[in-house]
């Protein structure tokens, strides 16, 4: 057995990669795992990742190959690399293109590489009901209002499909970039844009057209679905989180190509109007009068012929509307997101019906070049205030969290923090709307939540924007798509449990680059030795994938006259 004592990583037969941090080598055998391999924990000196299937084929999809995989592996290793781990590894790549999606004639057929795999989907009970005649030997047509359901189905028997079965165009709609912007500035597509948008169209090739790109918040994805739209030329329906966002989309399309207001339509809540260039919410896609109603409004996919479909937040979208993209698969379909973690599991689903994996870039590679701005992570630990502690104490789990991330103690660090970040744009960020109104009472600073109309909205963040208000307290609406360039810092006392796509986006909200140069600061106040401290642990594994690592303070270190109520 070959040993390297200098090397960072273990590769394990169960699939688990472990990777030292206190190693020179740390950070480029990081960034090379991640091509391939999820984070799953991150300590202080070990992190845990693991190879799976779906972590396999979205790096086959974004075009690395056997020797790239293995090479990384080997080059890293103190031990030699388990053969189970290579064997398994090699047979999930292979497993990617043996079944192929493609036009023969005027019929859609799934061809598959031999024939014992075409005689294990026809004796799949789920699969063979979507099959019809067999065109030829191990060549089925399917029934192009299936092409999405069998894709799904197809990726849980782990045989994902490669669907070269192309698009229809769509509508004609003609525009050009812009030079410079309405404001006068010169307007350059950074490298990383160009590639993104280059690796989701491939060069109009069967091959792209559905994928999703995984850029930071803060690094310009709106650019990167504009610059796809102009590679098609084609009407496109848009997607996005709020009204807010579909907002700030409408006014980036004016502002960085010549597509004029007139050909830019609403479809929300307030407005329902069609244009070539429609932007909607998932609100309005997602409304029905009832649990068990249909969805009026899913007739928008078909509306209009588009030739391309931008799902905004991708890893936000609703579960219902993978049900009618799954109908809709003979669009061109483009994923934004910075993050692939979704609370919900679905990664599969995401891969399947949007596509797989295109682009990524790593957030410290981007930082270091100045797209996005330095960002330090923060966080501080507080006793549970002994107002509840008796609460706290005799509630379930559920309700633990909850008293435990409203708990009183938390004013105190927020106040100090605003003293320390008086001359920054701070955004106070919370989940709970009792705690955010108490604060916002508190401090005398203005709220945002998802009661708050969409005009006043605009009118905070513009006020935010211009350094009329310093300080803003706003619910879980933070989460989704704002543009707040100039906030540089955000302090989060409470979230979802452990989820990494919310941490991930909160930190987002500080990352556009600052004129001044500023560094980002992002706070988490959690009360120690509680299950709010068990899931920040988990909140944080996203953001240490990229690079960033978490200060952990005592409160006591913020204020040392900090005095911890008696036990």
């Amino acid at each position: 057995m070959v040993f390297d004592p200098h090397k960072p990583v273990i590769a394990q037969s169960d699939h688990t990669i472990l990777l030292e941090v206190d190693n020179p080598s740390f950070v480029e055998a990081r960034d090379r795992l991640a091509l391939f391999a999820e984070l799953v924990k991150s300590p202080e000196h070990i992190h845990t990742y693991r190879v799976t299937p779906l972590s396999i084929w979205n790096a086959a999809a974004a075009g690395a190959t056997k020797d790239e995989i293995f090479g990384t592996l080997h080059d890293f290793s103190k031990y030699d690399v388990p053969s189970n781990l290579l064997i398994d590894i090699e047979d999930y790549l292979s497993r990617f293109g043996k079944l192929l999606l493609e036009k023969s004639g005027e019929d859609l057929v799934i061809r598959c590489s031999d024939s014992a795999l075409a005689d294990q989907l026809k004796l799949n009970k789920k699969i063979a009901p979507l099959l019809l005649q067999e065109k030829r030997p191990n060549t089925f047509c399917v029934d192009p209002a299936h092409r999405g359901e069998l894709k799904q189905k197809l990726v849980k028997i782990g045989f994902p499909v490669k669907d070269v079965a192309g698009y229809v165009e769509g509508d004609a709609y003609r525009f050009q970039m812009r030079d410079t912007t309405l404001q006068g500035k010169p307007f350059n597509v950074r490298y990383y844009q160009e590639q993104s948008a280059a690796a989701f169209h491939q060069g109009g090739r069967a091959e792209g057209g559905s994928g999703v790109i995984v850029l930071p918040c803060g690094a310009g994805k709106t650019v990167v679905g504009i610059m796809s739209m102009n590679l098609l030329q084609t009407q496109t329906l848009i997607l996005a989180t709020n009204v807010v966002a579909l907002r700030q989309w409408r006014d980036e399309i004016m502002d960085k190509t010549s597509i004029p207001e007139k050909d830019i339509a609403e479809y929300s809540g307030e407005r329902k109007q069609f244009a070539p260039i429609t932007i909607a919410t998932y609100q309005i896609i997602t409304y029905r009068k009832d649990k068990e109603g249909p969805f009026p409004h899913f007739g928008l996919f078909n509306a209009q012929n588009w030739g391309l479909i931008i799902y905004d937040e991708v890893h936000l979208l609703p579960a219902p509307v993978f049900r009618v993209t799954a109908e809709i698969q003979s669009r061109r379909r483009l994923g934004l997101t910075a993050t692939l973690v979704r609370e919900d599991g679905l990664q599969e689903d995401v891969f399947s019906l949007i596509g797989p994996k295109r682009y990524d870039v790593p957030w410290k590679e981007l930082e270091q070049k100045g797209w996005i701005a330095t960002a330090e992570c923060h966080e501080f630990r507080i006793p549970l205030h002994s107002s509840v502690r008796l609460d706290y104490a005799a509630a379930e789990n559920r309700s633990k969290f909850r008293i435990a991330s409203e708990n009183p103690n938390k004013m105190k660090v927020i106040e100090s923090l605003l003293e320390r970040h008086q001359d920054d744009r701070v955004l106070v960020i919370g989940q709970y709307l009792e705690q955010v109104r108490d604060i916002s009472n508190k401090l005398k600073c203005p709220l945002i939540t998802g009661q708050t109309p969409n005009g006043k909205r605009v009118e905070l963040f513009e006020a935010f924007r211009t350094g009329e208000i310093k300080f803003l307290v706003v619910s879980k609406v933070a989460n989704f798509a704002i543009d707040l360039p100039d906030a540089n810092v955000a302090i989060q006392v409470s979230g979802t449990f452990g989820s990494r796509q919310e941490e991930a986006q909160r930190l987002g909200r500080i990352l556009r680059p600052k004129a001044s140069g500023k560094t980002a600061h992002f706070y988490t106040v959690v009360t120690r030795d509680s299950v709010e401290q068990e899931f920040a642990t988990k909140r944080q594994l996203f953001l240490t994938e990229q690079g960033y690592s978490y200060d952990i303070n005592d409160c006591r270190e913020l204020f040392p006259d900090f005095v911890p109520p008696a036990v």
